[in-house]
Protein backbone atom coordinates (compact mmCIF):
# COMPACT_ATOMS: atom_id res chain seq x y z
CA UNK A 1 0.00 0.00 0.00
CA UNK A 2 2.83 2.35 0.95
CA UNK A 3 4.66 1.60 -2.34
CA UNK A 4 1.52 2.33 -4.36
CA UNK A 5 1.09 5.66 -2.55
CA UNK A 6 4.73 6.59 -3.22
CA UNK A 7 4.38 5.68 -6.90
CA UNK A 8 1.23 7.78 -7.13
CA UNK A 9 3.01 10.79 -5.64
CA UNK A 10 5.91 10.40 -8.05
CA UNK A 11 3.54 10.21 -11.03
CA UNK A 12 1.72 13.29 -9.77
CA UNK A 13 4.98 15.22 -9.47
CA UNK A 14 6.01 14.06 -12.94
CA UNK A 15 2.69 15.31 -14.29
CA UNK A 16 3.23 18.69 -12.66
CA UNK A 17 6.72 18.91 -14.18
CA UNK A 18 5.40 18.00 -17.61
CA UNK A 19 2.68 20.65 -17.32
CA UNK A 20 5.31 23.23 -16.37
CA UNK A 21 7.46 22.30 -19.36
CA UNK A 22 4.48 22.53 -21.70
CA UNK A 23 3.66 25.99 -20.38
CA UNK A 24 7.16 27.17 -21.33
CA UNK A 25 7.13 28.53 -24.88
CA UNK A 26 10.66 27.26 -25.61
CA UNK A 27 9.73 23.71 -24.61
CA UNK A 28 6.42 24.02 -26.52
CA UNK A 29 8.32 25.15 -29.62
CA UNK A 30 10.55 22.08 -29.47
CA UNK A 31 7.54 19.79 -29.21
CA UNK A 32 5.91 21.49 -32.19
CA UNK A 33 9.02 21.32 -34.37
CA UNK A 34 9.21 17.56 -33.79
CA UNK A 35 5.77 17.13 -35.39
CA UNK A 36 5.59 17.54 -39.19
CA UNK A 37 2.11 19.15 -39.31
CA UNK A 38 2.77 21.51 -36.41
CA UNK A 39 6.20 22.37 -37.84
CA UNK A 40 4.68 23.52 -41.13
CA UNK A 41 2.03 25.63 -39.39
CA UNK A 42 4.64 27.22 -37.13
CA UNK A 43 6.89 28.13 -40.08
CA UNK A 44 3.94 29.89 -41.71
CA UNK A 45 3.36 31.89 -38.53
CA UNK A 46 7.06 32.81 -38.41
CA UNK A 47 6.77 34.33 -41.89
CA UNK A 48 3.64 36.22 -40.86
CA UNK A 49 5.36 37.63 -37.76
CA UNK A 50 8.45 38.56 -39.77
CA UNK A 51 6.36 40.49 -42.28
CA UNK A 52 4.69 42.45 -39.48
CA UNK A 53 8.04 43.17 -37.80
CA UNK A 54 9.35 44.63 -41.05
CA UNK A 55 6.07 46.54 -41.58
CA UNK A 56 5.49 44.74 -44.87
CA UNK A 57 1.89 45.03 -46.11
CA UNK A 58 0.03 41.70 -46.33
CA UNK A 59 -2.55 41.14 -49.05
CA UNK A 60 -5.93 39.59 -48.28
CA UNK A 61 -4.84 36.01 -49.05
CA UNK A 62 -1.75 36.33 -46.86
CA UNK A 63 -3.79 37.66 -43.93
CA UNK A 64 -6.23 34.77 -44.27
CA UNK A 65 -3.36 32.28 -44.42
CA UNK A 66 -1.83 33.73 -41.26
CA UNK A 67 -5.14 33.65 -39.40
CA UNK A 68 -5.81 30.05 -40.50
CA UNK A 69 -2.34 29.00 -39.37
CA UNK A 70 -3.03 30.40 -35.91
CA UNK A 71 -6.37 28.57 -35.81
CA UNK A 72 -4.72 25.34 -37.01
CA UNK A 73 -2.68 25.19 -33.83
CA UNK A 74 -5.89 24.18 -32.07
CA UNK A 75 -5.03 22.75 -28.67
CA UNK A 76 -1.29 22.81 -29.26
CA UNK A 77 0.75 23.70 -26.20
CA UNK A 78 2.18 26.58 -28.26
CA UNK A 79 -1.16 28.35 -28.17
CA UNK A 80 -1.25 28.39 -24.37
CA UNK A 81 2.44 28.72 -23.52
CA UNK A 82 3.87 31.45 -21.30
CA UNK A 83 7.28 32.80 -20.31
CA UNK A 84 8.81 33.34 -16.89
CA UNK A 85 10.17 36.73 -15.88
CA UNK A 86 13.54 35.51 -14.64
CA UNK A 87 14.07 32.63 -17.04
CA UNK A 88 17.15 32.12 -19.17
CA UNK A 89 16.65 32.75 -22.90
CA UNK A 90 13.70 34.99 -22.03
CA UNK A 91 13.90 36.89 -25.32
CA UNK A 92 13.71 33.61 -27.30
CA UNK A 93 10.66 32.56 -25.30
CA UNK A 94 8.97 35.91 -25.95
CA UNK A 95 9.75 35.68 -29.66
CA UNK A 96 7.96 32.31 -29.80
CA UNK A 97 4.94 33.75 -27.96
CA UNK A 98 4.57 36.69 -30.36
CA UNK A 99 5.11 34.43 -33.37
CA UNK A 100 2.07 32.42 -32.33
CA UNK A 101 0.04 35.48 -31.32
CA UNK A 102 1.11 37.87 -34.06
CA UNK A 103 -2.51 38.89 -34.75
CA UNK A 104 -2.63 40.43 -31.26
CA UNK A 105 -0.25 43.20 -32.34
CA UNK A 106 -2.57 44.70 -34.95
CA UNK A 107 -3.63 47.48 -32.62
CA UNK A 108 -2.57 49.15 -29.41
CA UNK A 109 -5.51 47.96 -27.32
CA UNK A 110 -5.01 44.35 -28.41
CA UNK A 111 -1.92 43.97 -26.19
CA UNK A 112 -3.98 42.87 -23.21
CA UNK A 113 -2.78 39.27 -22.85
CA UNK A 114 0.52 39.06 -21.05
CA UNK A 115 3.08 36.55 -22.32
CA UNK A 116 4.29 36.13 -18.76
CA UNK A 117 3.24 33.48 -16.29
CA UNK A 118 0.90 34.60 -13.52
CA UNK A 119 3.11 35.97 -10.69
CA UNK A 120 1.18 33.77 -8.24
CA UNK A 121 2.50 30.69 -10.07
CA UNK A 122 6.11 31.82 -9.85
CA UNK A 123 8.08 30.95 -6.73
CA UNK A 124 8.44 33.73 -4.16
CA UNK A 125 12.03 34.70 -3.49
CA UNK A 126 13.34 34.04 -0.03
CA UNK A 127 15.57 36.98 0.81
CA UNK A 128 17.72 38.17 3.66
CA UNK A 129 16.42 41.74 3.54
CA UNK A 130 15.03 41.78 7.09
CA UNK A 131 18.19 40.18 8.44
CA UNK A 132 20.41 42.76 6.77
CA UNK A 133 18.12 45.62 7.80
CA UNK A 134 18.31 44.46 11.42
CA UNK A 135 22.12 44.38 11.24
CA UNK A 136 22.17 47.86 9.76
CA UNK A 137 19.85 49.37 12.34
CA UNK A 138 22.37 49.06 15.16
CA UNK A 139 25.30 50.53 13.24
CA UNK A 140 26.49 54.07 12.52
CA UNK A 141 25.72 53.39 8.85
CA UNK A 142 22.00 53.37 9.61
CA UNK A 143 21.53 56.97 8.57
CA UNK A 144 18.66 59.40 8.92
CA UNK A 145 15.27 57.90 9.77
CA UNK A 146 13.56 60.71 7.82
CA UNK A 147 15.04 59.44 4.54
CA UNK A 148 13.70 55.92 3.91
CA UNK A 149 15.24 55.95 0.41
CA UNK A 150 18.68 56.25 1.98
CA UNK A 151 17.91 53.44 4.40
CA UNK A 152 16.80 51.15 1.56
CA UNK A 153 20.01 51.97 -0.32
CA UNK A 154 22.17 51.09 2.69
CA UNK A 155 20.46 47.73 3.10
CA UNK A 156 21.03 47.09 -0.62
CA UNK A 157 24.73 47.86 -0.07
CA UNK A 158 24.95 44.95 2.38
CA UNK A 159 23.68 42.47 -0.22
CA UNK A 160 26.40 41.40 -2.65
CA UNK A 161 23.99 40.87 -5.54
CA UNK A 162 22.03 44.08 -4.92
CA UNK A 163 25.07 46.35 -4.63
CA UNK A 164 26.85 44.68 -7.56
CA UNK A 165 23.94 45.02 -10.02
CA UNK A 166 23.09 48.50 -8.78
CA UNK A 167 26.68 49.58 -9.23
CA UNK A 168 26.72 48.01 -12.71
CA UNK A 169 23.81 50.05 -14.04
CA UNK A 170 24.92 53.21 -12.22
CA UNK A 171 28.35 53.00 -13.85
CA UNK A 172 26.86 52.53 -17.32
CA UNK A 173 24.02 55.04 -17.04
CA UNK A 174 26.07 57.88 -15.56
CA UNK A 175 28.81 57.64 -18.18
CA UNK A 176 28.15 60.61 -20.48
CA UNK A 177 24.75 61.40 -18.93
CA UNK A 178 23.99 65.10 -18.64
CA UNK A 179 27.02 66.13 -20.70
CA UNK A 180 27.81 66.73 -24.34
CA UNK A 181 28.65 63.05 -24.71
CA UNK A 182 25.69 60.76 -25.18
CA UNK A 183 25.21 57.93 -22.73
CA UNK A 184 24.69 54.43 -24.09
CA UNK A 185 20.94 54.22 -23.45
CA UNK A 186 20.64 50.65 -24.72
CA UNK A 187 23.29 49.38 -22.29
CA UNK A 188 21.82 51.52 -19.52
CA UNK A 189 18.39 49.95 -20.09
CA UNK A 190 19.89 46.46 -20.08
CA UNK A 191 21.63 47.18 -16.77
CA UNK A 192 18.38 48.43 -15.24
CA UNK A 193 16.49 45.34 -16.43
CA UNK A 194 19.17 43.11 -14.91
CA UNK A 195 18.81 44.91 -11.58
CA UNK A 196 15.02 44.72 -11.42
CA UNK A 197 14.89 41.13 -12.71
CA UNK A 198 17.67 39.57 -10.66
CA UNK A 199 17.52 41.43 -7.34
CA UNK A 200 14.71 40.27 -5.03
CA UNK A 201 11.71 42.60 -4.87
CA UNK A 202 12.19 43.10 -1.13
CA UNK A 203 15.13 45.30 -2.11
CA UNK A 204 13.97 46.85 -5.39
CA UNK A 205 10.49 47.87 -4.21
CA UNK A 206 11.85 49.63 -1.13
CA UNK A 207 14.40 51.53 -3.23
CA UNK A 208 11.99 52.58 -5.99
CA UNK A 209 8.87 53.21 -3.91
CA UNK A 210 10.28 54.63 -0.70
CA UNK A 211 7.85 57.07 0.99
CA UNK A 212 9.34 60.57 1.18
CA UNK A 213 8.45 63.55 3.34
CA UNK A 214 10.75 66.09 1.71
CA UNK A 215 12.19 66.96 -1.70
CA UNK A 216 15.70 65.79 -0.87
CA UNK A 217 14.39 62.27 -0.35
CA UNK A 218 12.11 62.69 -3.39
CA UNK A 219 15.04 63.63 -5.59
CA UNK A 220 16.94 60.51 -4.55
CA UNK A 221 13.86 58.44 -5.38
CA UNK A 222 13.40 60.11 -8.78
CA UNK A 223 17.07 59.62 -9.63
CA UNK A 224 17.06 55.91 -8.75
CA UNK A 225 17.00 54.94 -12.44
CA UNK A 226 19.51 57.65 -13.50
CA UNK A 227 16.86 59.45 -15.57
CA UNK A 228 19.34 61.68 -17.41
CA UNK A 229 20.23 58.59 -19.44
CA UNK A 230 17.43 56.04 -19.04
CA UNK A 231 14.41 58.34 -19.18
CA UNK A 232 15.03 61.76 -20.71
CA UNK A 233 15.96 62.82 -24.23
CA UNK A 234 17.17 66.29 -25.21
CA UNK A 235 13.69 66.91 -26.58
CA UNK A 236 10.48 65.04 -25.82
CA UNK A 237 9.58 62.63 -28.63
CA UNK A 238 6.00 61.99 -29.67
CA UNK A 239 4.35 59.24 -27.60
CA UNK A 240 3.33 57.45 -30.82
CA UNK A 241 6.99 57.18 -31.79
CA UNK A 242 7.77 55.84 -28.31
CA UNK A 243 5.06 53.19 -28.73
CA UNK A 244 6.35 52.17 -32.16
CA UNK A 245 9.85 51.76 -30.71
CA UNK A 246 8.40 49.55 -27.99
CA UNK A 247 6.37 47.34 -30.32
CA UNK A 248 9.48 46.64 -32.42
CA UNK A 249 11.19 45.13 -29.36
CA UNK A 250 9.99 41.75 -28.02
CA UNK A 251 10.90 42.58 -24.43
CA UNK A 252 9.28 46.03 -24.39
CA UNK A 253 6.17 44.76 -26.19
CA UNK A 254 5.87 41.95 -23.64
CA UNK A 255 6.34 44.25 -20.66
CA UNK A 256 3.74 46.64 -22.10
CA UNK A 257 1.24 43.78 -22.53
CA UNK A 258 1.95 42.69 -18.95
CA UNK A 259 1.46 46.25 -17.72
CA UNK A 260 -1.81 46.65 -19.62
CA UNK A 261 -3.16 43.41 -18.22
CA UNK A 262 -2.16 43.88 -14.59
CA UNK A 263 -2.52 47.67 -14.24
CA UNK A 264 -5.78 47.98 -16.18
CA UNK A 265 -7.88 50.58 -14.33
CA UNK A 266 -11.52 49.95 -13.45
CA UNK A 267 -13.74 52.78 -12.20
CA UNK A 268 -16.12 50.40 -10.42
CA UNK A 269 -13.37 48.56 -8.53
CA UNK A 270 -12.68 49.64 -4.93
CA UNK A 271 -8.92 49.41 -5.49
CA UNK A 272 -9.11 50.95 -8.96
CA UNK A 273 -7.76 47.80 -10.67
CA UNK A 274 -9.65 45.37 -12.88
CA UNK A 275 -7.39 42.50 -11.74
CA UNK A 276 -7.51 43.47 -8.04
CA UNK A 277 -3.83 42.60 -7.70
CA UNK A 278 -1.55 45.42 -6.59
CA UNK A 279 1.47 43.13 -6.35
CA UNK A 280 1.13 42.08 -10.00
CA UNK A 281 0.67 45.71 -11.11
CA UNK A 282 3.74 46.79 -9.15
CA UNK A 283 5.81 44.03 -10.74
CA UNK A 284 4.49 44.97 -14.20
CA UNK A 285 5.38 48.63 -13.64
CA UNK A 286 8.94 47.75 -12.61
CA UNK A 287 9.14 45.56 -15.71
CA UNK A 288 8.67 48.66 -17.89
CA UNK A 289 11.86 50.21 -16.49
CA UNK A 290 14.75 49.57 -18.84
CA UNK A 291 12.60 49.56 -22.01
CA UNK A 292 12.04 52.28 -24.64
CA UNK A 293 8.88 53.16 -22.67
CA UNK A 294 10.62 53.62 -19.33
CA UNK A 295 8.39 55.60 -16.93
CA UNK A 296 9.54 57.69 -13.95
CA UNK A 297 8.46 60.20 -11.33
CA UNK A 298 7.83 63.64 -12.83
CA UNK A 299 9.13 65.67 -9.87
CA UNK A 300 10.83 65.53 -6.47
CA UNK A 301 7.69 66.57 -4.61
CA UNK A 302 5.09 64.08 -5.85
CA UNK A 303 4.57 60.43 -6.74
CA UNK A 304 3.05 61.23 -10.13
CA UNK A 305 4.33 58.99 -12.93
CA UNK A 306 4.69 59.73 -16.63
CA UNK A 307 6.51 58.84 -19.83
CA UNK A 308 9.02 61.24 -21.35
CA UNK A 309 6.95 62.10 -24.42
CA UNK A 310 4.42 64.57 -25.78
CA UNK A 311 1.26 64.43 -27.88
CA UNK A 312 1.87 67.69 -29.68
CA UNK A 313 1.75 67.45 -33.47
CA UNK A 314 -0.08 64.10 -33.38
CA UNK A 315 -2.52 65.10 -36.10
CA UNK A 316 -5.54 62.83 -36.41
CA UNK A 317 -3.92 60.34 -33.99
CA UNK A 318 -4.10 62.75 -31.06
CA UNK A 319 -6.70 60.64 -29.25
CA UNK A 320 -4.59 57.49 -29.52
CA UNK A 321 -1.53 59.41 -28.35
CA UNK A 322 -3.40 60.76 -25.31
CA UNK A 323 -4.47 57.23 -24.43
CA UNK A 324 -0.86 56.06 -24.45
CA UNK A 325 0.19 58.87 -22.12
CA UNK A 326 -2.80 58.39 -19.82
CA UNK A 327 -1.76 54.77 -19.20
CA UNK A 328 0.73 56.23 -16.74
CA UNK A 329 -0.44 59.79 -16.00
CA UNK A 330 -4.12 59.11 -15.30
CA UNK A 331 -4.07 55.47 -14.28
CA UNK A 332 -5.99 55.12 -11.01
CA UNK A 333 -4.90 51.49 -10.64
CA UNK A 334 -1.21 52.40 -10.91
CA UNK A 335 -1.64 55.40 -8.62
CA UNK A 336 -3.37 53.32 -5.92
CA UNK A 337 -0.82 50.53 -6.30
CA UNK A 338 2.17 52.83 -5.75
CA UNK A 339 0.40 54.65 -2.93
CA UNK A 340 -0.42 51.41 -1.12
CA UNK A 341 3.18 50.19 -1.47
CA UNK A 342 4.54 53.41 0.00
CA UNK A 343 2.14 53.32 2.93
CA UNK A 344 2.22 49.67 3.89
CA UNK A 345 1.92 49.12 7.61
CA UNK A 346 5.35 48.51 9.05
CA UNK A 347 6.13 45.13 10.51
CA UNK A 348 7.18 44.94 14.15
CA UNK A 349 10.77 44.29 13.02
CA UNK A 350 10.84 47.39 10.79
CA UNK A 351 9.44 49.57 13.57
CA UNK A 352 12.15 48.27 15.87
CA UNK A 353 14.79 49.03 13.21
CA UNK A 354 13.68 52.66 12.96
CA UNK A 355 14.01 53.11 16.72
CA UNK A 356 17.71 52.30 16.38
CA UNK A 357 18.22 54.69 13.48
CA UNK A 358 20.87 57.35 14.02
CA UNK A 359 20.93 60.79 12.42
CA UNK A 360 24.72 61.10 12.66
CA UNK A 361 25.68 59.74 9.23
CA UNK A 362 29.29 60.19 8.15
CA UNK A 363 30.47 58.94 4.75
CA UNK A 364 34.14 59.92 4.69
CA UNK A 365 35.37 56.58 3.46
CA UNK A 366 37.85 56.32 6.33
CA UNK A 367 39.38 53.07 7.50
CA UNK A 368 37.09 52.79 10.52
CA UNK A 369 33.87 52.99 8.51
CA UNK A 370 35.28 50.66 5.85
CA UNK A 371 36.11 48.12 8.53
CA UNK A 372 32.58 48.44 9.92
CA UNK A 373 31.04 47.82 6.50
CA UNK A 374 33.27 44.76 6.08
CA UNK A 375 32.27 43.47 9.49
CA UNK A 376 28.56 43.87 8.78
CA UNK A 377 28.96 42.12 5.43
CA UNK A 378 30.71 39.23 7.15
CA UNK A 379 27.96 38.91 9.73
CA UNK A 380 25.38 38.88 6.94
CA UNK A 381 27.24 35.96 5.42
CA UNK A 382 27.53 34.19 8.77
CA UNK A 383 31.31 34.57 8.84
CA UNK A 384 31.92 36.84 11.79
CA UNK A 385 35.29 35.35 12.67
CA UNK A 386 36.90 35.60 9.23
CA UNK A 387 40.12 37.58 9.08
CA UNK A 388 39.79 41.02 7.47
CA UNK A 389 42.64 40.16 5.13
CA UNK A 390 40.30 37.94 3.12
CA UNK A 391 38.68 41.07 1.73
CA UNK A 392 41.86 41.87 -0.14
CA UNK A 393 41.24 38.86 -2.37
CA UNK A 394 37.71 39.95 -3.29
CA UNK A 395 36.96 41.11 -6.86
CA UNK A 396 37.75 44.74 -7.55
CA UNK A 397 35.22 47.06 -9.14
CA UNK A 398 36.33 49.74 -11.55
CA UNK A 399 34.87 53.11 -10.61
CA UNK A 400 34.04 55.30 -13.56
CA UNK A 401 33.92 58.22 -11.18
CA UNK A 402 37.48 58.06 -9.91
CA UNK A 403 39.19 55.83 -12.44
CA UNK A 404 40.44 53.72 -9.56
CA UNK A 405 39.68 50.18 -8.48
CA UNK A 406 38.09 49.83 -5.06
CA UNK A 407 36.97 46.84 -3.02
CA UNK A 408 33.31 45.94 -2.52
CA UNK A 409 33.22 46.98 1.17
CA UNK A 410 34.50 50.44 0.23
CA UNK A 411 32.11 50.58 -2.70
CA UNK A 412 29.24 49.89 -0.32
CA UNK A 413 30.15 53.13 1.43
CA UNK A 414 30.55 55.26 -1.66
CA UNK A 415 27.58 54.07 -3.74
CA UNK A 416 25.02 56.26 -1.95
CA UNK A 417 27.16 59.26 -2.85
CA UNK A 418 27.49 58.20 -6.46
CA UNK A 419 23.73 58.21 -6.97
CA UNK A 420 22.90 61.04 -4.61
CA UNK A 421 21.59 64.30 -6.07
CA UNK A 422 24.27 66.84 -6.83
Amino acid sequence: MGLALLLGLLLCRAGDLLALLRSDCIAAEQLCLSDAACNGTYRTLENCALAKTRLLPLDHDSRVRCLNAELDLGNSSLLHCKCHRRMKRQEHCLRVFWTVHSSMTDGYFNLETSPYENPANEGHWKTDYNKLAALLSGSQLAGDATNPCLKATHVCNLSKKCVRLRTDYASICTRGAGSEDRCDRRKCHRGLRNFFEKVPEDFTKRILFCPCQDELCGERRRKTIVPDCSFQYNTKPNCLWLLDSCLEDHICKSRLADFQQNCQPADTSPDGCSQHNHAACLQAYMGMIGTPMTPNYVSNSSVEISLWCTCESSGNQKEKCDQILSMFESNKCLENTIWSQMHLKQTALERQEDLFYSSSLNFQGDSASTALASEISQVAEGKTQRDISEHSSMPMASSVYSGAAISWPSLALFLPLLLSPR
